[in-house]
């Protein structure tokens, strides 16, 4: 039976982390719509307005949530980039695999990420988690920047278009899982392929002058 708001007491900081963890909870079950601080307090056991000290509306607590979800897809990039050689093209893969498995994986953890209106603009603790990801990308994609035409930060932004649409088409249903009828490749890392091929960082490291 969950613990009422009279028998149930948390520590300043243990307080806002249970919140957060409950918000997780209602995300992954429910979605976007389904958070609300209200419920979150209901499943912490605390009172309604306890939560205020932390969180003052809901926007604050989607802004904490969205960079703790930011904060794991950096350890998920992290750790899928250890398996790699090192090469260009191997940790921009790496990268787009690590993406793409957690987005199919928690679907709504990722929606939030890009949920402008139920998120705070400028909030400082999301700003930095988002930075700390996009970072990662632009450590795959530095190299040699004489051999391309484009700037590092326009290559950077083609690559996390090409796998944020692509997700996005999949979450939505307008995108089947297949695999690439030449290579056999899945379609994610086929069209990342594609991409690299495009601005000259693929498996031949050949540069396309169009």
């Amino acid at each position: 039976m969950p613990s009422s708001p009279s028998n149930q007491s948390y520590h300043h900081g243990s307080l806002r982390a249970a919140l957060l963890s409950h918000a997780m909870e209602l995300l992954d079950t429910k979605g976007i719509e389904g958070v609300s601080i209200r419920a979150v307090a209901r499943l912490a056991g605390v009172a309604h307005s306890a939560p205020a000290n932390h969180f003052p509306n809901k926007r604050s607590l989607m802004s904490a949530l969205a960079a703790r979800i930011f904060n794991q897809l950096e350890n998920e990039v992290l750790a899928q980039m250890e398996t790699t050689s090192g090469q260009r093209a191997e940790r921009v893969m790496a990268f787009a695999e690590a993406v793409v498995a957690f987005a199919l994986t928690y679907p709504h953890r990722y929606r939030l990420l890009w949920r402008r209106e139920s998120l705070i603009d400028h909030d400082a603790e999301l700003h930095s988690a988002m930075e700390a990801v996009y970072a990662l990308l632009i450590g795959t994609i530095e190299g040699e920047d004489d051999e391309f035409t484009t700037s590092l930060e326009t290559r950077a932004i083609a690559i996390w278009s090409m796998v944020h649409g692509y997700l996005i088409m999949r979450l939505d249903g307008n995108l089947m899982e297949k695999t690439d009828e030449l290579t056999q490749a899945p379609r994610h890392r086929a069209i990342i392929t594609a991409l690299l091929e495009g601005i000259g960082g693929g498996p031949s490291g050949a540069r396309r002058d169009c």
